[in-house]
């Protein structure tokens, strides 16, 4: 048995929610390759420490289950990382959605699962 899974089987004391159901990870796409992609597809750029991304995660998630066929990618950004730099991205997290391989739109630091839902919609 883990250590947190203890929790589960004391009265009265309940676990914290997972915040991030999934990790970002370390790039494996180039741009050459998000720019001749055909389809929809949204590239979330942050890190696993970053407080704003662990914020913003739950929104993020509500809106994308609700539209599970766009695929959504967690790249893992940082200081020299060329994904990032070709995007220009500066502030995490930043939601990238592309179409055809063009950006059709960008929310970046969403405060609310609404302006989520609208870049979402710019994909249809």
């Amino acid at each position: 048995m883990t250590a947190s899974s203890y929790a589960d089987y004391i009265p009265g004391v309940r676990r914290a929610p997972e915040i991030m159901s999934s990790v970002y990870v370390p790039e494996t796409l180039t741009r050459a390759a998000l720019d001749e992609r055909m389809g929809t597809i949204v590239v979330q750029f942050g890190t696993n420490w970053c407080g704003w991304c662990r914020a913003a995660e739950p929104e993020i998630e509500q809106v994308f289950a609700m539209r599970p066929d766009v695929e959504r990618i967690k790249v893992e950004d940082g200081s020299g990382r060329p994904l990032g730099r070709s995007f220009s991205i500066k502030l995490w997290p930043t939601l990238v959605f592309i179409k055809d391989g063009r950006e059709i739109a960008r929310v970046t630091r969403p405060q609310s699962r609404d302006v989520i839902a609208e870049a979402l919609a710019q994909l249809s």
